[in-house]
């Protein structure tokens, strides 16, 4: 058929038995014309389906483009002219074959369907399509033949188709210039990503990011070099595929659940039945009752949706699932043509007959396959990276989105350390076992082919080698099961560490105050060598591992030989047989080795698999009970309310009825713990509801107790998201009195805050809390005892100016709970709250005309101020916030039996536990706001000391020689020596048994089967198998050094970290978020204790290898030298470019992580805040921008990899060309950087020094200030500028002055938290700055302003190095009156005391800060505001015990409220840094001046009339 329709022979075998091969005319004019046709008019309809549902605007016209419209128009042209040609030859004989037709024919309109389709990419971003490509390729690979053959045909001088060859001919050159041109990419103006529209070439080989990696090698790569991403993979887009996906999945899950506790609920009931006999009966009911409810206490543990996460991933990500699986298959099935081709090729080489045109086609074929194979594994890892990152932004973004709306009673299974955990390892351990998944399938496929090949091999002897193999998976296993047990443990050890190191940098301050680093210290450090003996016996097991793994190769070669040696005389084993098993061998020993590790990936994410499901499957916080009504006739509306913080407990809100009319002023006010915090809190829907709802009109603004701030400037505080408008915004600065303090701010409202506003004072924090909830246009403001943290004046400032009747929020409804009683004349209506119930409501005049409950507080408290009934109370009345509730504290039996029923009953600490809950988590990780890291281009303007936190140091250029020896030199050098020494003797020992065995298969030319001589047989199979045993033992041995050296490194690195961290001088901590000091101690030293090991014993093992290799053919083929020389040039020079581009990327990666991190923390202690105002939407934003810029760099790094992968792998194929032998070089080098490590940050001062002071010192506490100067940083002004005075012994002295005035940076001056910038400070003649600090600061006693706990019990809190007994901590509890509360816990000092002290009430954590000072006994104790937070009963029982129990004592009391300093002997009152006012109370007063003005303010005519 086909003979006819060339009029040629098509098919003759004869044609390649000849030195000169050639392929018949017919055959390459007919199928290997119609292959690349074919392809290409089967696929075009799709592709031009696809291009018509995906377009987008047309872009303008580029020459690449109108070049290749050209050239395939001359192609057109040609085809239509060579068509002609035929027709005018053609003079009606038959004369002309039919395929001379035909062929033209098929070529016009092939290339106006290209014409056609390269036009239809104008719509398109990629302008040059994989489709068109691969024609392109097909033609040029196709066309060769018919080239050679006619170029044959002309040299003999045939010159009969002259015209037809010449045309065929510029064709061919055409085709060629074409495929060239489609390597190169069309730039696109509307993206700056080349990845975007990179060609298919440039794209499969990476070319796109050479411009990226030129850039890194020139200059250190910022965050602006880096690539945006592409939409598709934004965190946008994927998160709201996976919502869809698992709101699916979830459901069913949770069907599931309920199935199950229905069963088993089932199942209980009847086996109680068939237990109670008749008399129980009655009971049975309540049984049922007990069991269902502890059911609903273990359910949070075990019931919850299981086995939904996975498939959501795969319904979400499946495409590029399914395109990295083509091409793991594609990758597979070629590998093993290359044993095939090595078998052809030494067959080639051992029989001299052969053609040499063979050789040649099998060097071209090894080129071929390999170049292939190495494409289609790179785009594998590519996509399978890709997916990996894909799914750790998915899971981040949704442990994000889920801590929004996470319910109460979930998020208290979670400390923020570990739903930071969640986010950071969990995720992380996801995206690892990415790479692992098509392992699975495609291992059990080489496993096959290969046993397959062998037994072709080999034959049946290939078992005995197999047996050995299967026998080790189960031993492999049980060490993996082993190992992760181990993991677990550690990461239980590695979450308590974080734990406690969030705590210890959240109250640093405290530490250093009392001198308690040590104890902390000895805390973290026993939890680190419990982790690091795991990590240990983890190296240990995984020794063990990788000593059989190397093992099974050399063992299972050698039994295998020698079966087949010994099964039969006849065997002989010849090269071909040899090395074509060893590769199949060596192939082999890839997935088995894999399996391990594939489980060992596989389980530790179902480890977070089941973490993240029971997380993201938790409950969300039920609203329902919140009703918002918009037209309804009261603002909010109580009915029936009760409210709990935790379903197992009582109600801490019962029954409460209250409406709130729209623009009313409500006071709420009641004792400490009295639910007022709780009411709030309910009204926010931030707990859970009994019964009964409450209806709200409008939007609310809150303040909460504890004031949340952003690491931010003062203005985004205020701001809060919304738009600026200047007039009203200055409005709000001056009624929140917070212009005094811009003045005094470095950069005014620009100034920037630090993490929990730990540059601010707690009345500036409270103030610029109260500020942003004034700025936003609420309807309803909840606002929390706003005026407790700031003095008198400032305090009745903002009442008028704000909160008041006349003030910036009147005609707004406003719900304000306070201790201050002389506001109350001037709000609308009084809530009077005890216990969770409201006891009284009503107007003033109503509740005082009652004479009832609120009448009697208010009566004593006058009383108490020692001013005249209600006269006092008149619209204007200027008395101080002395008035703060009462606990009706004149009669006696009331109280007794009040404070009897409050202390004993459990409720009490319940509703402490609600208050302290519903206020901010206040805890470490208060954070960092993420800051986009392109800081401000004004920079350089901005004001001195205005930045507060410090942009994150990028370490660049290369990771310095000091950095690897530091830690080499921690891993003990020693055992390097050792280390190195066994693996060379292990690479000494590889070449070694790779030249016996070539002598091994010599042996066959030398003997025939017949005579080989037993002896000689025998001591082959022997020394082999020796050799490979050495190199066994020395792997073992090599590794199990590495395990104990790395652990040893861990450990120092470790502690060196840890001490520089607790010696940092407080600035340290003021500049740096704690989100990077924990990712210090978390990323980082998991690099140190995981990462680090590893590739140092892979880059030793691999280096050794490669030189090893090299030798063994360098030995072999001597000219081989040449070509390694240029190649290894090649080399070093593409490593020296992607070595410097990819330590940036990690480096950049690593940096735009901590704030994610940071953010996360600070959103999950600012909850309560971010769901009040309704800003989840804003926060979410933020937190998808802050994991896309750090998804940028990764996917950058993850590209530059592959960059290089392709580009190594290219060399390692030239020189299995060139040598045409099997050999790959592959080289991963040192990534993980290691400059994490090294803290840039100078040591503190000694703790100890020298000059001890002397014993018994201070032994009367006096103390001088000479000229005593301060600074925060040396960049900012001074805060105290020249203090002098003298306190003599057991002098009692006031310190008084506005907010910010410099009272508390007196504190920091005493305890040396920052050092003096002139002048000294005196204690007994010793000068503090000479002496260490601990001698210091043990000297000293401060009651500070925010009283800070650690989680761990009561005891812990009060005596960490338990120098006391037990007696004396009783005593002070006493004292401190506390006694009856403790003694009514549980567990009495062992009380085990949450996060932060989360679950005590303010009023109690102050008073177990007095027990602790009580506990000290110093000579010398300062107060720091240590009364803000608790009412007039309890300021007073501290007031009164600190006179009686400090009466020998020096005490400086910095204070708010006045009449709490009128009893001292001497007064400071300062202003802006300076003593303005220094002597007694009543010189003062007579002096009119500053101070006298403030006594004014806050209703004091003299000393006698505060005296409480």
């Amino acid at each position: 058929m086909l003979e006819k329709f060339c009029n040629s022979t098509f098919w003759n075998s004869s044609f390649l038995d000849s030195p000169e091969a050639d392929l018949p005319l017919c055959f390459e004019q007919t199928v290997l014309v119609w292959i690349p046709l074919g392809f290409l008019w089967l696929l075009a309809p799709w592709q031009l389906l696809h291009v018509y549902r995906t377009k987008i605007n047309r872009s303008s016209i580029t020459k690449l483009y109108l070049a290749k419209q050209v050239l395939v128009g001359f192609l057109l042209i040609l085809a239509a002219i060579e068509l002609a040609l035929v027709l005018t030859e053609d003079s009606g004989q038959a004369t002309v074959p039919a395929i001379r037709y035909t062929n033209p024919s098929l070529y016009l309109g092939t290339w106006l369907l290209v014409l056609l389709f390269q036009h239809s990419r104008l719509w398109c971003v990629q302008k040059d399509s994989w489709f068109l490509s691969l024609f392109w390729i097909l033609s040029v690979l196709c066309g060769i033949f018919q080239f050679q053959t006619l170029i044959r045909t002309l040299l003999k001088g045939n010159n009969s188709n002259l015209a037809y060859s010449c045309l065929f001919f510029i064709c061919y050159a055409l085709n060629v210039l074409i495929l060239i041109l489609s390597a190169f990419s069309e730039k696109d103006g509307s993206s700056n990503n080349p990845s975007f529209t990179a060609s298919f070439l440039s794209s499969i080989t990476f070319s796109w990011h050479d411009s990226i990696v030129l850039k890194g090698y020139k200059q250190p790569l910022t965050l602006e070099d880096v690539w945006d991403l592409d939409e598709k993979i934004k965190t946008k887009t994927l998160v709201s595929k996976f919502e869809k996906c698992m709101a699916r999945e979830l459901q069913k899950a949770r069907k599931a659940v309920q199935r199950r506790q229905q069963g088993r609920a089932q199942g209980n009931s009847r086996d109680r039945l068939h237990g109670l006999n008749k008399n129980q009966s009655q009971s049975q009911d309540i049984l049922v009752l007990e069991d269902v409810k502890k059911k609903e206490k273990s359910g949070t543990t075990e019931n919850f949706p299981k086995a939904w996460l996975v498939k959501t991933l795969f319904k979400t990500f499946y495409v590029i699932f399914l395109k990295s699986f083509l091409l793991k298959l594609m990758h597979d099935l070629l590998m093993f043509l290359n044993p095939q081709l090595l078998k052809l090729m030494i067959s080639f080489a051992n029989n001299r007959d052969a053609y040499v045109w063979v050789g040649y086609l099998y060097s071209v074929l090894f080129f071929v396959v390999a170049l292939i194979q190495s494409l289609c594994l790179q785009n594998y890892f590519h996509l399978c990276f890709m997916l990996g990152t894909s799914v750790r932004a998915t899971i981040m973004a949704s442990v994000y989105k889920k801590a929004l709306t996470l319910s109460n009673q979930s998020r208290k299974q979670y400390t923020i350390g570990e739903t930071v955990n969640l986010m950071s390892v969990d995720a992380q351990k996801l995206m690892d076992v990415t790479g692992f998944i098509h392992l699975l399938w495609s291992n059990i496929l080489q496993i096959t082919l290969s046993i397959s090949l062998l037994w072709a091999e080999l034959g049946p002897s290939v078992l005995a080698g197999v047996g050995l193999m299967v026998l080790l998976i189960p031993i492999n296993g049980i060490l993996a099961a082993k190992s992760r047990a181990v993991q677990v443990k550690n990461m239980k050890n590695k979450d308590k560490r974080l734990k406690i190191m969030n705590e210890i940098l959240s109250g640093i301050k405290i530490l250093k105050y009392f001198t308690w680093e040590a104890s902390f210290k000895k805390q973290v450090c026993e939890l680190r060598n419990k982790e690091l003996k795991n990590l240990l016996t983890l190296g240990q097991i995984q020794t063990i591992m990788l000593f059989l793994l190397h093992l099974s190769p050399i063992l299972v070669s050698v039994i295998t030989f020698s079966v087949y040696i010994l099964v039969n005389s006849n065997n002989v084993l010849d090269a071909e047989k040899a090395f074509t098993s060893i590769a199949l061998f060596n192939i082999l020993r890839f997935p088995l080795s894999m399996f391990p590790m594939v489980i060992t990936s596989m389980l530790q994410a179902s480890v977070s698999t089941e973490r993240l499901e029971k997380y993201l499957g938790g409950d969300d916080l039920d609203t329902s009970a919140i009703r918002h009504e918009y037209n309804f006739d009261k603002a909010v509306q109580f009915s029936e309310a009760s409210f709990t913080w935790d379903r197992d407990l009582e109600a801490t809100i019962r029954d409460v009825n209250l409406d709130i009319m729209p623009g009313q002023l409500v006071a709420v006010v009641g004792t400490v713990g009295s639910g007022k915090s709780s009411l709030m809190s309910a009204m926010l829907g931030e707990m859970e509801n009994v019964h009964g709802h409450i209806t709200i009109k409008g939007t609310i603004a809150y303040v909460p107790q504890q004031s949340w701030i952003q690491n931010g400037t003062l203005k985004d505080n205020i701001l809060f998201g919304s738009e600026l408008d200047e007039k009203k915004y200055q409005q709000v600065l001056e009624a929140c009195a917070l212009l005094p303090d811009l003045e005094v701010l470095p950069g005014g409202d620009l100034a920037e805050i630090g993490e929990k506003g730990i540059n601010l004072s707690g009345g500036q924090k409270q103030r610029i809390s109260l500020a942003r909830a004034t700025y936003q246009n609420s309807d309803i403001y909840v606002l929390d005892d706003p005026l407790s943290a700031v003095d008198a004046h400032v305090g009745k400032h903002i009442f008028n100016k704000v909160l008041g009747p006349n003030g910036l929020l009147k005609g707004k409804t406003r719900l304000l709970i306070t201790h201050s009683i002389h506001f109350l004349p001037q709000v609308d209506e009084i809530v009077v709250l005890g216990n969770g119930t409201i006891l009284e409501k009503g107007s003033y005049s109503t509740l005082l005309a009652k004479k009832g409950l609120f009448a009697k507080i208010l009566k004593t408290s006058t009383k108490q101020m020692g001013l005249e009934g209600e006269a006092t109370v008149n619209e204007d009345s200027e008395e101080d916030d002395c008035g703060l509730m009462p606990s009706v504290e004149e009669i006696p039996e009331e109280v007794v039996s009040l404070t009897m029923r409050r202390e004993n009953s459990l409720h009490r600490t319940l509703s402490h536990s609600s208050r302290s809950s519903s206020r901010h988590r206040k805890s470490l990780k208060n954070s960092l706001k993420t800051r986009n890291v392109n800081t401000l281009k004004e920079e350089e303007e901005l004001v001195k000391g205005q930045k507060l936190i410090k942009k994150e140091f990028i370490q660049t250029g290369k990771v310095k020689l000091s950095v690897y020896l530091k830690y080499l030199r921690a891993m003990g050098l020693c055992l390097i020596f050792f280390i190195i020494l066994a693996y060379v003797i292990n690479a000494v020992a590889y070449i070694g048994s790779n030249l016996w065995l070539s002598a091994w298969t010599n042996d066959s030319k030398t003997y025939n089967g017949t005579n080989y001589p037993a002896s000689q047989r025998d001591l082959r199979v022997g020394v082999y198998g020796a050799l490979g045993l050495v190199q066994g033992v020395f792997v073992l041995l090599g590794n199990l050094c590495s395990a104990h050296a790395s652990t040893h490194a861990s450990n120092i690195l470790h502690k060196q970290l840890l001490t520089n961290i607790l010696r940092a001088p407080m600035s340290f901590f003021d500049t740096t978020p704690t989100g990077r000091i924990v990712n210090r101690f978390a990323g980082d030293i998991s690099t140190v204790d995981d990462t680090l090991p590893l590739s140092l014993r892979s880059w030793i093992l691999c280096f050794l290898g490669i030189i090893g290799t090299l030798v063994m053919i360098c030995m072999a083929t001597p000219i081989f030298i040449t070509v390694i020389i240029p190649l290894g040039i090649i080399y070093t020079f593409v490593q020296m470019f992607y070595v410097a581009t990819s330590r940036q990327l990690k480096r950049l990666d690593s940096v735009t992580r901590s704030p994610i991190y940071s953010h996360f923390s600070e959103t999950v202690s600012g909850l309560s805040v971010i769901r009040a105002f309704e800003h989840q939407q804003r926060f979410l934003k933020h937190n998808e921008v802050g994991i896309d810029t750090n998804q940028k760099c990764v996917f950058s790094w993850i590209v530059s990899n592959r960059w290089l992968a392709v580009r190594l792998e290219l060399i390692g194929n030239l020189i299995v060309f060139f040598a045409s032998m099997m050999m790959v070089i592959y080289r991963d080098t040192l990534s993980g950087d290691t400059a994490g490590f090294v803290l840039s940050n100078a040591l503190n001062a000694p703790w100890v020094t020298d000059k001890r002071p002397p014993p018994g010192w201070p032994s009367k506490g006096e103390i001088q200030f000479n000229n005593y100067q301060l600074r925060y940083r040396p960049e900012l002004d001074l805060i105290l500028k020249g203090i002098t005075c003298d306190i003599k012994s057991m002098e009692k002295v006031g310190v008084v002055g506005r907010t910010g005035a410099g009272k508390s940076s007196l504190t920091n001056a005493l305890f040396r938290i920052l050092e003096a910038a002139g002048g000294q400070i005196i204690i007994d003649g010793v000068d503090i700055a000479s002496i260490g600090l601990h001698d210091l600061r043990e000297k000293l006693t401060i009651i500070p302003q925010d009283p800070i706990l650690f989680s761990g019990s009561l005891r812990m809190n009060l005596d960490p190095f338990n120098n006391h007994s037990d007696e004396e901590i009783w005593k002070a509890l006493e004292l401190a009156h506390l006694k009856s509360f403790v003694a009514g816990l549980q567990l009495g000092l062992s009380h085990k005391v949450t996060e932060a002290g989360d679950n005590l009430s303010i009023g109690q954590k102050q008073l177990l800060c007095l027990a602790r000072a009580l506990l000290r006994k110093s000579k010398i104790l300062i107060m720091d505001e240590a009364t803000a937070a608790v009412d007039i009963e309890t300021d007073h029982l501290i007031q009164t015990t600190i006179q009686k129990e400090f009466s020998h004592c020096t005490t400086i009391t910095i204070a708010h409220r006045l009449h709490t300093i009128m009893d001292s002997d001497k007064i400071i009152v300062l202003d802006n840094g300076k003593i303005v006012e220094y002597g007694t109370p009543n010189e003062l007063l007579k002096n009119s001046g500053p101070f006298c003005l403030m006594a004014k303010e806050a209703g004091i005519e003299n000393v006698n009339s505060t005296s409480l």
